[in-house]
């Protein structure tokens, strides 16, 4: 009786989804350490997605392109960046300068054994994507969502002002929004913090010297990160498309994947 009834409840748990879950990815130990968590899906030419700032690998499958993408053939790999999910969390400057999290993405590269691939970020997502773009050769082509010129400043007031309400000066306030959802989440935010004082700059020098094929893609109602046409004029022969969203949401719809996909082709 006692075996019947275990079987029943362990029956239930797994019917409601109570019973824990083995997680989909594997975790790499990247260049200084870090255990940095991902996932690969498909078979064919290799695409990492790279999610914005406070966001995870599983954000990419609330929206349209991983699964367009998947569909579509590509070997799609995403990962949670340092600081984030279930990624290691270094509390120290040496974790996050010097373009640590851009060399997470080339050793997770290397280890996959990619001799080629294409790369899509979005929003903080997107500066890594830039970094990419001027120090990985393999890069075959580069999308930057959700991202104008403002981050190719490296005394960028915004990214500043996160760093200083992240470690608790309550003085700056163009940050509030921000700091509201991180309050309401379960954020490790010195690590927050950290991605935030040594997040990149690519300057105008560097963009210049990009030769491969870029698309910058912007919900038609962002605002949020500067004017991508001046962010175009720096990239040589890069494409630029709005698509109908704000920044929340420009990268969950079906036109932004429609257009990266058309792109990647």
């Amino acid at each position: 009786m006692k075996k019947i009834l275990s079987l029943i409840i362990f029956a239930i748990i797994c019917c409601t989804g109570l019973y824990a879950q083995t997680p989909e990815g594997k975790f790499f130990t990247s260049f200084d350490g870090t255990k940095i968590y991902y996932e690969v899906k498909g078979n064919g030419f290799p695409v990492i997605l790279l999610h914005g700032f406070t966001g995870t690998s599983q954000g990419w499958k609330h929206g349209s392109l991983y699964p367009a993408l998947i569909e579509a053939g590509y070997q799609v790999v995403i990962l949670d960046q340092r600081g984030n999910g279930q990624s290691d969390k270094p509390h120290t400057d040496a974790g996050y300068n010097n373009d640590a999290e851009a060399k997470d993405v080339m050793a997770l590269a290397s280890s996959l054994g990619f001799k080629k691939y294409s790369v899509v970020g979005y929003s903080r997502g997107s500066i890594i994507t830039s970094r990419l773009m001027v120090l990985d050769k393999r890069i075959n082509k580069a999308v930057m969502g959700g991202m104008g010129v403002d981050y190719t400043n490296p005394e960028w007031p915004r990214r500043i002002h996160a760093y200083k309400a992240l470690m608790g000066d309550t003085t700056v306030y163009d940050v509030d929004d921000m700091m509201v959802w991180i309050r309401k989440n379960n954020f490790d935010n010195l690590a927050l913090a950290y991605q935030q004082k040594h997040q990149p700059s690519t300057s105008a020098k560097e963009l210049a010297g990009v030769k491969i094929p870029v698309l910058l893609i912007d919900g038609a109602d962002d605002t949020t990160n500067g004017d991508v046409t001046v962010l175009q004029k720096m990239i040589p022969g890069s494409k630029f498309i709005t698509v109908p969203g704000d920044h929340n949401s420009a990268g969950k719809t079906i036109q932004f994947s429609a257009a990266i996909l058309s792109f990647l082709k």
